[in-house]
């Protein structure tokens, strides 16, 4: 049991740690560009974000699945940058599309909630657009943090998307809420307990980093 426990832990995390750093690489700068940029489609693109921030994860898992399927045009293809299907990187690919708006719209908020004349004041003092940018997203850090850990926490609890995408493969894509369905299915209720305890464990200490980071920040 504490081998297979801790395989599950070691992938969950494998998974959702890939996932997480690729969705804050993309997601960080997105989220700076709409909060500071003006430009044509701008709301647009603010509403698609905000679309895929509610976007339901089992709908993402099945657009992922079709658009990997040997049948789409891509599958075909067969190229070795893309996943294959019931691989830890479909479950990967499927995290980030799911972890990429959260992070990227909640950086957003924290960019727009900056005061807009501190821009402004740092131009004038003779920054670049680049430094000037980088003074906003100091001001914005917690917020942004935030909003990493609000990426992390949607994708290490979420299920559909990597099941259909993943397989539940065991000792190759079997993650922690995979196995909690399975082992409950299977009337293995010590195992899915545990799981379940575990995984309660994680979100309790995501929210609490959150709420210890928003604190420090009206105490500031």
């Amino acid at each position: 049991m504490f081998a297979d426990l801790s395989e599950i832990l070691l992938l969950t995390f494998y998974v959702s740690g890939t996932a997480l750093l690729i969705s804050t690489i993309l997601g960080v700068p997105t989220g700076v560009f709409l909060g500071l940029r003006r430009f044509a489609g701008r709301r647009a693109a603010m509403a698609f974000l905000y679309t895929g921030m509610g976007f339901p994860p089992v709908v993402i898992g099945l657009f992922v699945y079709l658009f990997l399927s040997r049948s789409s045009p891509l599958g075909r293809l067969n190229l070795p940058f893309v996943p294959q299907l019931f691989t830890p990187g479909a479950m990967i690919l499927a995290q980030i599309i799911i972890a990429f708006p959260l992070i990227a719209g909640f950086t957003m908020a924290a960019i727009l909630g900056v005061d807009r004349h501190l821009r402004q004041q740092v131009l004038s003092l003779g920054a670049t657009e680049r430094q000037a940018a980088q003074a906003v997203l100091w001001e914005a850090r917690v917020g942004v943090v935030v909003a990493i850990i609000a990426g992390f926490g949607g994708i290490i609890s979420e299920v559909g998307a990597v099941m259909l995408v993943g397989g539940n493969i065991a000792h190759e894509t079997r993650v922690m809420t995979t196995a909690i369905v399975l082992e409950t299915r299977m009337g293995n209720f010590s195992l899915a307990l545990t799981l379940g305890v575990l995984l309660l464990a994680i979100a309790f200490i995501i929210n609490a980093a959150m709420l210890r980071l928003q604190g420090r920040d009206v105490d500031e």
